[in-house]
């Protein structure tokens, strides 16, 4: 089964920030939409994301796979928890 980049959006040109975020108590990945994105599933997974839709069950964008963004869904019940940092202003 091959990954397709749906009509009308674009995976990131660049790789995510190279550290890990707090853990937030709280966090709306609503909030997120088009943002480099941690993400903390209730199993355990952690994982960069840039969500590109979030609707009522099911979220979808591209996770980092290490080397480069893949197409990518999950049925949002399975995530603890968001955090998307604000990037470093570059001078």
């Amino acid at each position: 089964m091959g990954f397709f980049q749906p009509e009308g959006t674009m995976a990131p040109q660049f790789p995510p920030p190279p550290f890990v975020p707090p853990k937030p108590s709280v966090s709306y990945l609503i909030d997120c939409v088009y943002q480099n994105t941690y993400v903390w599933l209730i199993n355990g997974d952690q994982f960069w994301f840039y969500p590109t839709r979030v609707e009522s069950g099911e979220v979808s964008g591209y996770r980092w796979n290490g080397a480069f963004w893949q197409f990518y869904g999950i049925d949002s019940r399975f995530i603890d928890a968001v955090s998307c940092p604000p990037s470093p202003t570059l001078y």
